[in-house]
């Protein structure tokens, strides 16, 4: 179940993204040909009105095709072109044109609502939708776990970004170590609430019990002359017990043996916005530093995964807990979004530069200067799709 849960997110993802591109275009007044969920062969499709959706069978992407994206296209008998996006190519995803072709002629109507006869604000508009999408699901999931207190989503977060704090240790009991004087004692969940009598933050408790020495010299394993009186709350109830510590000759302090937990940092719903945003900054800023080392660093190359890695990576995560699965959700979102803008044709970042481009020059740019624009990026991105490819089947074949 938990795999189907990973893959649903991954479609998902996809279907929101195509979505935005998708629904923009229509909005603007562009003839969308074909909204599809994963490459062709084509498994099933149903047409309304002029756009045909569909359920293809390669699942790399999925693509909206729009009647000339390409200039050559319109002047063919037949048009057909694509906005697509390919989660799991790079790390986590990356956009990719898919095209196919109808012989229908276009008519002076369907030229009129044409992608490149557009003019660039609208095209520009209609790329950005997609990656915005992605943003905005990565932005609201981060923001609805700070906001909403998860513990397991807040400590995701830390981990993703440890720069970035959302968590405060907690005079709750995590775990207790074995052959330690608290197992047995002291359960998982108890919150302590005074040590030696005195109410007491982690800090302090952690040196109230250092304060404690052993009988005889300050050897490793020693006990402690006097015992700990810790008071605490179990399943509701207020009891007090008593432990002596022992000395840790490598911390140099007295200890019992447990950890302490932690509790999510208290923001308001306001402040959790910010910290999502940062976040999202922190992540995106630390992705392009990573992609650099790829290119630099064997041991950076071996961390890169595909959409085979990232798929279980992400089955892994629905077994923690929501928290986790959401977190990751929005970072793998975020991913789509970063890449796709990537300014290289096919990416929907080529495309806006595209556009960008034959506004400030205030006239057409062909499509082949482009693409020779965009050789370099694009086998690059080639380069780090294998490499993930090759790494994931490595890990898959031990």
């Amino acid at each position: 179940m938990s795999w189907a849960v990973a893959l649903a997110g991954f479609m998902l993802l996809i279907v929101l993204h195509e979505l935005g591109h998708f629904v923009v275009a229509k909005a603007v007044g562009m003839r969308v040909e074909r909204f599809s969920l994963f490459f062709p062969p084509t498994l099933f499709s149903v047409r309304r009105g002029e756009t045909e959706y569909a359920i293809g069978a390669i699942p790399l992407g999925g693509y909206v095709k729009i009647t000339g994206m390409s200039p050559e296209e319109l002047k063919l008998p037949a048009s057909a072109a694509a906005v697509s996006v390919m989660p799991g190519a790079v790390a986590a995803g990356a956009g990719a044109a898919a095209s196919a072709g109808e012989s229908e002629a276009l008519d002076p109507e369907i030229l009129r609502r044409a992608y490149y006869n557009q003019a660039p604000w609208k095209r520009i508009v209609v790329i950005l939708a997609g990656p915005g999408v992605n943003l905005l699901i990565a932005f609201a999931l981060f923001w609805g776990i700070l906001a909403s207190n998860s513990l397991n989503g807040a400590y995701t977060l830390e981990r993703l970004n440890p720069s970035i704090p959302t968590l405060i240790p907690s005079t709750s009991i995590a775990a207790i170590e074995k052959s330690e004087p608290a197992e047995g004692v002291l359960h998982a969940g108890d919150r302590i609430l005074a040590v030696d009598g005195r109410r007491a933050s982690v800090s302090e408790a952690m040196a109230a019990i250092s304060s404690h020495r052993c009988a005889g010299a300050l050897v490793n394993g020693c006990t402690a002359a006097t015992p700990v009186q810790l008071t605490i709350r179990r399943d509701g109830r207020v009891r007090t017990l008593s432990i002596r510590p022992r000395y840790n000759s490598t911390l140099k302090r007295m200890l019992i043996g447990f950890d302490f937990g932690a509790a999510v940092k208290p923001v308001g719903v306001f402040a959790a916005a910010g910290v999502a945003l940062h976040e999202m900054w922190v992540s995106t800023t630390s992705m392009f530093t990573n992609l650099g080392k790829a290119f630099t660093s064997a041991k950076a190359r071996g961390q890169v995964r595909s959409v085979i890695g990232i798929t279980e990576v992400a089955h892994e995560t629905v077994v923690a807990g929501a928290g986790y699965a959401l977190v990751f959700a929005g970072f793998i979102s975020l991913v789509l979004a970063v890449l796709n803008l990537l300014p290289f044709l096919p990416l929907d970042g080529g495309h806006i530069l595209w556009s960008v481009g034959e506004k400030v020059r205030g006239r057409r740019i062909s499509l082949a200067a482009m693409y020779r624009y965009s050789t370099v990026g694009i086998l690059l991105l080639a380069f780090l799709v294998i490499n993930g490819i090759s790494n994931d089947i490595g890990h898959l074949g031990g």
